[in-house]
């Protein structure tokens, strides 16, 4: 599959053109596969990418929307005139992730504080009692949706706590190793008394109600997934009012 991607202002510069023809590998044929590709590609711009704004054929795009043979896609700041961006980030990565890059794609210079939380695979499970091994843990999501819901979790945290600036929520999916980090929820805000230590709470609390995400345990006593009791109510599907 073969595309042509466009570059504008800050973009252009970092990447070093104004349009790329671009091979397509399975694992790229979405927004968000294109994007991670060039970030891989131009370390350079990786930061403007994270946060730019993405066009198919001329109409706004999303990192889950998948890209056909022959696409235009533009990759792009805010248009200018308007207020300054809030930057955000979104993934379902399957490989570690960087926990420097993302504090500093969600930092802006209004910013003097960033609370940020994430999970780890324990080797114990404390059960009845007694310490089973986790050897691995597998992470398995309904991912378009689980995307969609992501994002969810960031309107709503917007809703609560106006002045957080950047919101960054990231769920690993595959297997992953005792000690590896599952998840991600982090803000920033211009002071640590701006809401950010409360956003990131809720962050990680509305992910495991609403995110489809699901997890199985693997140890020598053998594997289950594991399933919430959470049940959403009409109110969840749209971001909460604060």
């Amino acid at each position: 599959m073969q595309i042509t991607v466009l570059f504008f202002a800050t973009l252009r510069q970092r990447i070093g053109a104004r349009m790329l023809d671009v091979a397509l590998d399975e694992n790229m044929q979405s927004i968000g596969g294109l994007r991670s590709e060039l970030m891989r590609r131009h370390p350079a711009a990786s930061q403007n990418l994270q946060v730019a704004l993405a066009a198919i054929n001329e109409e706004f795009a999303f990192d889950e929307d998948a890209l056909q043979d022959g696409d235009e896609v533009a990759f792009f700041p805010p248009v200018s005139g308007g207020a300054a961006a809030r930057p955000e980030i979104f993934r379902l990565p399957t490989e570690p992730f960087d926990l420097n890059e993302i504090i500093a794609a969600i930092t802006t210079a209004r910013c003097g504080a960033v609370c940020l939380f994430t999970g780890i695979v324990r080797g114990e499970t404390n059960k009845s009692g007694h310490l089973p091994q986790t050897q691995w843990l597998e992470y398995e999501a309904y991912q378009a949706m689980a995307l969609t819901k992501l994002k969810q979790v960031a309107a709503e945290i917007r809703a609560r706590w106006d002045q957080v600036e950047g919101i960054a929520i990231v769920q690993r999916l595959g297997l992953l190793q005792v000690g590896e980090s599952t998840v991600l929820c982090a803000c920033s805000a211009p002071h640590r008394d701006d809401g950010c230590f409360e956003a990131a709470r809720y962050g990680i609390d509305r992910l495991k109600e609403i995110v489809p995400v699901w997890k199985k345990e693997v140890g020598a006593d053998g594997s289950s997934w594991i399933e919430g009791a959470y049940q959403p109510s009409a109110i969840d599907k749209h971001a909460k009012a604060p």
